[in-house]
């Protein structure tokens, strides 16, 4: 697997994640032997010992962020903290979601008795009616959507994506079974569909206005030509 680097600097290495990949391996687990985590792959291709900014899900694919120096973290954290970086991300989910959208259901924490507020704005880019029967329907209808968190609570655009009853295409754990059946089936696609696509931010040591961008992975690609759907990417 080789590894895909967005932008880098003498303060920062930013970089695409692959579905399915950890960021880092949690201390004693267990499967550090048996899978690659992106900062382990990042060391080996790079050699370079690189610090996690902020986080995405396993599942997730896209733009992540590392300080090269546990100095900067702080720093590019802040930006996270104020609000002062934009962070768009692109789902494909279930039935035809709303043209705009502001969430703010209250998302459990990593402690799970304690909820916190949780804000996303969702835009809708495309749809597209398939005519693959999903039940209890005859036919499946399925959107691309835009995200922007404004907060970024754990699994925050998943749970939002559920709670509006458009589930994430792909997601194990809050989507429809019966819709990510049908995806393998029929288009060959396992993961989830959820990209980390676009950051833009004041890099906080060079002033630089920065726009980032993470290509889509293959399966995206082939969704957009099978649902003929422009590249977001693309166009912004």
């Amino acid at each position: 697997m080789s590894l895909q680097i967005i932008f880098e600097d003498e303060y920062l290495l930013c970089v695409s994640k692959p579905n399915n990949m950890l960021v880092h391996h949690a201390h004693h687990s267990r499967n550090v032997a048996d899978e690659t985590s992106l900062l382990q792959l990042i060391l080996f291709e790079t050699s370079l010992k690189v610090y996690p900014i902020h986080r995405l899900d396993r599942k997730t694919s896209g733009i992540i962020l590392f300080a090269k120096e546990t100095k900067y973290v702080s720093k590019f954290q802040d930006l996270f903290t104020n609000n002062e970086i934009i962070k768009t991300y692109y789902g494909v989910v279930r039935g035809f979601s709303p043209e705009a959208k502001i969430i703010d259901s209250p998302v459990k924490g990593r402690d799970a008795n304690v909820h916190k507020e949780a804000l996303t704005y969702l835009k809708t880019l495309e749809q597209v009616t398939l005519d693959i029967p999903v039940k209890p329907y005859d036919s499946s209808r399925y959107s691309l959507v835009a995200f922007t968190p404004k907060t970024g609570r754990m699994h925050q655009l998943r749970v939002h994506s559920n709670k509006i009853s458009h589930p994430l295409i792909g997601d194990p754990k809050y989507g429809d079974k019966n819709h990510n059946i049908m995806f393998e089936e029929n288009f060959d696609c396992k993961n989830m569909f959820l990209h980390a696509g676009k950051l833009e931010f004041k890099h906080p040591f060079t002033n630089e206005k920065l726009v980032l961008k993470a290509p889509y992975p293959k399966d995206w690609i082939a969704l957009f030509k099978e649902f003929n759907w422009k590249n977001p990417l693309e166009e912004s």
